[in-house]
């Protein structure tokens, strides 16, 4: 097998009196975000690169092809392919989601509630594909207005996340001719059902002026109704709980502020909430006659506030702070209100009487550690009936329609399993690791229950770490694939994300960020003292920040993996975050540190960047992969990633690199049988390296 050559072409550049030398910078063509839109436009070279590392990948996988159709098949098994959702009541219309074995996409259904007409399918997803001709379908939007007789929906049919609005007239079934380019896809309707908001990208991709257009006129006389001055922050706009106003949010990572208008003006002039203040986020909502606001300020766990909508100044506290337990929003019913709240990366549900003020917890499931929800189940908010549902890591989920005055539920859909699933075969567990300054770190794990702990088996254990997001205990039915075959799922809750709050999100950022590798590691090593694994029985499994986490974990203990996975890796941080024409650049400074204006931050970030600090030594079998239209982590990360690690490693295993050069986007390829191929190709690189191939 011939591993490909990049050249080099040495670059020095000096930031606070300190060299930063990189012989690949020249990857980053000065044009690159021009290529999101034209794959024309990227480098001969870069290009002839990826095609010979996307044979060798191909090579890689000859002897296990019968292995990766045997996954897609197992998969495709586990997956109730012909499959309805519950119907939603809306005003005049049920609307549902259905898929079909023979399609990728879904279709959207509705019917009069009344029965009078037989039910349509309002928009087909597999036959939008086709009539498009494209082989990337994102939909980002579809929504229809209040009068239900329009429909605008939102496409990318590249994955560079560059959404085109259309507009259909659902009584004639054709388009109209308003059509607008280079938005962010999200959609707004006006009441009246005469003009949408839609929010437009800047020539760096960030959503930072929200327009309203009118159905018929032409998109150039689009009225301008807000304007986001700073380069870190982006806006949307969205329509309260109760239709009474009109919200906009503006915001980076850290901090927010809030607009609101009513909804019936004519004339849009959005009034301030509250000015925003660093490191400050909070969200408004409005239900008969008061605004609800969800906050952090003094509460870093956050808590809810209300006041009169005529009187924003006069703030009442509504659901105060708990110590080490998230607050979560609320949904509301004329009697009910009903909100969620999360300790120890467990979540619960609550649903508060509004007249008598009492709130009390819904218990759905006896299971310790899972995954509790609650949604409306229609329109008309005068019910006492709501749907909860329950998944875990080993039990498919399970929908209920619960009355919240007699506390009766009814199971109403379960997630169907075609091929079985016996959830009394595994062990679903919580244990916690402690890492280098002390703090216990929760493992949510499943494995078979026949399965020792005789330090013998392998261990996936997948990360994130990063944006305050967090990693839910839920059931994904592909794992038992791996599962099945002996290898223990987990989970690391590490710092960074939000599972047990916003310190845990704080202590895992800036010049905090390398607590969440050493979370990570300190977690692989209490699975090997804990005997689930030994020291080189582990598969790191993580993408986009999740990859930055593998890529720095793989310099600091190569030795504890057999495997490794970056999927789309943030791996190049340091070039990412000096370059402040990037899409997503400027607001993460507020996650990682601006390395242009501190030396503090520069000499941190290149403390830890994966591609700055790999080394001489033996790495891990790796699969990276990447593509040519990802907005959010560029092609090149990767590319300059496998380039520099192949000349400095002295393993001789096989690191891998597959780059999609047709459209795709940061989630990968589009539709339902190219995400399970994916997942089979995946799958098999995990199996093959672990010597497991049956």
């Amino acid at each position: 097998m011939s591993i490909p050559k990049l050249k080099k072409i040495k670059s020095e550049k000096k930031y606070h009196d300190l060299n930063l030398i990189d012989e690949y910078a020249w990857v980053d063509q000065p044009n690159i975000l021009e290529v999101l839109k034209d794959a024309n436009k990227l480098d001969p070279e870069v290009k002839n690169y990826i095609k010979a590392n996307n044979n060798i990948t191909d090579q890689y996988f000859d002897d296990v092809k019968n292995l990766q159709k045997n996954l897609f098949k197992e998969i495709k098994s586990k997956i109730k392919l012909d499959d309805t959702s519950l119907k939603f009541k809306d005003k005049k219309y049920y609307y549902w989601v259905k898929t079909e074995a023979k399609g990728n996409y879904g279709k959207r259904i509705r019917q009069l509630i009344d029965g009078s007409k037989p039910e349509e399918v309002f928009f087909d997803g597999d036959l939008e594909k086709k009539n498009y001709g494209s082989e990337y379908f994102g939909l980002g939007s579809v929504s229809t207005s209040h009068c239900d007789d329009l429909m605008a929906y939102s496409l990318d049919l590249k994955g560079s996340e560059y959404y085109t609005i259309y507009l259909r007239d659902l009584r004639t079934g054709k388009n109209k001719q308003d059509v607008i380019e280079n938005t962010s896809g999200g959609i707004t309707w006006s009441l009246d059902s005469k003009s949408f908001f839609y929010s437009k990208l800047d020539k760096f991709h960030r959503p930072r002026k929200i327009y309203k257009h009118i159905i018929g006129h032409p998109v150039k006389e689009d009225e301008l109704i807000f304007e986001e001055k700073d380069d870190t922050f982006t806006c949307n706009i969205s329509l309260t709980s109760d239709e009474k106003f009109f919200i906009i949010s503006t915001s980076d990572h850290i901090t927010t502020e809030e607009y609101f208008f009513q909804s019936n003006n004519l004339k849009i002039k959005p009034v301030l909430f509250k000015k925003r203040k660093k490191d400050t986020r909070y969200s408004i909502d409005s239900w008969k006659g008061y605004f609800y606001i969800h906050t952090n300020e003094d509460a870093r766990d956050y808590k809810v506030l209300r006041c009169k909508t005529d009187q924003i100044n006069k703030l009442e506290t509504f659901i105060p702070a708990k110590k080490e337990t998230v607050i979560g929003g609320l949904d509301f019913l004329d009697n009910y209100i009903l909100r969620g709240e999360k300790s120890d990366a467990i979540p619960k549900l609550f649903v508060r009487n509004i007249k008598t003020n009492k709130e009390e917890e819904i218990k759905i499931s006896d299971e310790a550690i899972g995954v509790p929800g609650a949604s409306l189940m229609q329109k008309d908010t005068n019910t006492t009936k709501i749907r909860v549902s329950w998944e875990s890591m080993a039990t498919p989920g399970k929908i209920f329609e619960y009355d919240i005055l007699t506390k009766e539920k009814k199971l109403v859909k379960e997630t169907e399993i075609p091929s079985g699933h016996d959830p009394n075969k595994y062990v679903v567990e919580r244990i916690k690791a402690k890492s280098h300054d002390g703090r216990m770190i929760p493992i949510s794990l499943v494995r078979l229950k026949n399965t020792k702990q005789d330090a013998k088996s392998k261990v996936l254990l997948y990360a994130y770490g990063a944006y305050k997001h967090s990693i839910s205990p839920s059931f994904s039915a592909s794992r038992f694939c791996l599962i099945d075959r002996g290898i223990t799922f987990a989970i690391a809750h590490i710092r960074g994300g939000g599972d047990l709050g916003d310190a845990w999100h704080e202590e895992g950022k800036k010049k905090l960020k390398r607590n969440t590798f050493l979370d990570y590691i300190a977690c692989a090593n209490h699975l090997i003292e804990q005997r689930y694994t030994y020291k080189g029985g582990i598969c790191f499994y993580g993408g986009s920040a999740g990859g930055l986490t593998g890529g720095a974990v793989a310099n600091m203990a190569p030795e504890l993996f057999f495997s490794m996975l970056l999927l789309v890796p943030f791996v190049d941080t340091m070039t990412t975050m000096l370059n402040e024409k990037l899409p997503l650049t400027p607001a993460e400074w507020e996650l990682w540190g601006n390395p242009i204006k501190d030396k503090d931050y520069f000499e941190y970030i290149l403390s830890y960047a994966p591609y700055n600090n790999l080394g001489k030594k033996d790495y891990p079998s790796m699969l990276i992969t990447t593509s040519l239209f990802d907005n959010r982590v560029l092609y090149s990360e990767p590319i300059k990633y496998i380039a520099k690690l192949r000349d400095i490693k002295t393993d001789n295993n096989a690191q891998l690199l597959k780059c999609k050069m047709k459209a795709a986007g940061h989630g990968g390829m589009s539709g339902r049988d190219n995400a399970i191929t994916e997942l089979a190709e995946e799958y098999s690189f995990i199996l093959k390296s672990a010597k497991i191939l049956k």
